[in-house]
């Protein structure tokens, strides 16, 4: 937790590779390594802060996708087209390491197999939305609260063809959580919930 003046967050992107342009939607997640100092052993999408020699901007953050896509999971796409913008979450104030990401929707390309780095990510998977929540319950795997909250919003499509339809032209809205209380109370609640507005 942030004691003192809020941090400026770092631009950061994030992709969300699908698979299933007819039926069974998959998205491709990847196990950060136990031993990195943020979120250690999470499932996550690929994805990270943009760097400085990518510049500012909508095309900066694309090509930080792009990036962090091949070197995350070996996986290349067309280029900045072939990312869909979804959403964005900006870390909360209460925190020191913050980032404000925007998270793109991509397709595979045809017979893609990630191939992780072994140092920043040592797993890689295709999840079912609804897989991925049932073995974070089961605590199988571990999910971070924007992972959990992106999976239950994919499940809601049936194929990747659905979700990107549903995605382009879309108005992106910035969601950005709030820390309530301290210690072992405290909690996370995002617009719209009790309390946020505090």
């Amino acid at each position: 937790m942030n004691r003192g003046p809020a941090v400026r967050p770092r631009p950061a992107a994030t992709v969300i590779l699908l698979r299933g342009a007819s039926r069974g939607l998959e998205v491709l997640m990847v196990k950060r390594n136990p031993q990195v100092r943020f979120m250690g052993g999470a499932w996550v999408f690929p994805g990270g802060a943009v760097d400085r020699h990518e510049g500012r901007g909508e095309g900066s953050l694309r090509a930080a996708g792009l990036r962090e896509l091949q070197e995350e999971a070996g996986i290349e796409l067309e280029g900045p087209q072939a990312l869909i913008a979804f959403s964005r979450w900006i870390t909360p104030a209460e925190v020191t390491i913050r980032f404000d990401t925007w998270f793109y929707l991509a397709a595979a390309p045809p017979g893609a197999q990630p191939r992780v780095d072994g140092r920043e990510v040592i797993e890689a998977r295709w999840y079912q939305p609804r897989l991925a929540l049932e073995a974070a319950r089961r605590q199988e795997i571990m999910l971070v609260l924007p992972t959990i909250k992106h999976l239950e919003s994919l499940n809601r499509f049936r194929t990747a063809t659905e979700l990107i339809g549903y995605a382009r032209g879309r108005e992106v809205r910035p969601v950005a959580p709030h820390v309530l209380g301290s210690g072992e109370t405290a909690r996370i609640v995002l617009p719209g919930e009790p309390g946020y507005e505090r």
